[in-house]
């Protein structure tokens, strides 16, 4: 976790005074990632804090029943930690700041609904969200409440640990468990899978449209808390920059849309955002 007490350097103050003033009246499409849930305790798996191994593929998760129990019994451990996560400062600066009519729409790539649960209503989730499940046969969905209720009732063996190293998807760093049993749909019998983007699978084509028409209605894009080293975040900003819109960037590190910035501002997204957007 970062420290938000931490005070800004001499660079980062010019540059959000430049920011500030570059971005003043304009309606903003915000694009976050997992550098904006750092200080709520959820890792990163690039920037500083970041977890050292990979997620779980897409075609892991389908193709192989061993690997969907391996993902169930990591997820039924970590997912309490994402459960009992809670909205920083830079959550709340954006939600104070779409309230005031400045956020034209928020994209996240972050799985762990804390926009929303921070006041945000106009939230693209682009990678699904961690507290939903979804069958890949019917589409029948449940919370992930009710899909830890059903794990609980198959394995009462198994201890939730919540000291396992985790990740920004809530897949704890442990071994399967031995015997862990997984839950199937109650209506198909097919395979449940939690209902975000893994690794390797495709953005659903009405969402990435969605958000990049809101890159389009916006005046600017600010982007917060991301390195962009995917393509579903970098060709929000690479259009931005296209469409003659002015890009900002806010992240501890250095991200694939650097040189299309007018201002980067090198600071944590907790201290950053509430005096960019609401001073």
């Amino acid at each position: 976790m970062t420290n938000p007490t931490e005070p800004l350097s001499v660079a980062a103050l010019y540059a959000i005074e430049a920011a500030s003033a570059r971005l003043k009246s304009k309606r903003l499409t915000v694009l976050t990632g997992a550098g904006i849930s750092t200080d709520s305790g959820i890792p990163d798996y690039r920037g500083a804090g970041k977890v050292a191994r990979h997620p779980m593929t897409f075609d892991n998760f389908v193709g192989s029943e061993a690997a969907r129990v391996r993902y169930w019994a990591r997820s039924f451990v970590g997912w309490s930690r994402i459960a009992l996560a809670e909205p920083n400062e830079g959550h709340r600066a954006l939600a104070k700041a779409e309230e005031n009519g400045r956020i034209e729409m928020l994209i996240t790539q972050n799985v762990d609904g804390l926009h929303q649960r921070s006041g945000s209503q106009k939230v693209i989730d682009l990678h699904g969200r961690l507290d939903r499940v979804r069958c890949m046969s019917c589409s029948w969905v449940i919370s992930r409440l009710e899909m830890d209720e059903l794990l609980t009732e198959l394995n009462p063996h198994v201890s939730k640990d919540v000291s396992f190293e985790f990740t920004p998807d809530g897949d704890a760093e442990i071994e399967a468990v031995a015997g862990f049993r997984i839950a199937n749909c109650a209506k198909c019998g097919g395979v449940l899978k939690p209902d975000v983007v893994f690794f390797g699978e495709t953005v659903p084509v009405g969402t990435v449209e969605n958000a990049m028409d809101a890159v389009m209605r916006a005046d600017a894009l600010l982007v917060a808390g991301t390195s962009l080293q995917v393509n579903s975040g970098m060709r929000f900003a690479r259009q931005a920059h296209r469409a003659g819109k002015d890009v900002v960037i806010v992240n501890l590190g250095p991200t694939k849309a650097d040189d299309l910035a007018i201002a980067k501002i090198e600071a944590n997204t907790s201290l950053v955002l509430g005096e960019l957007l609401n001073d």
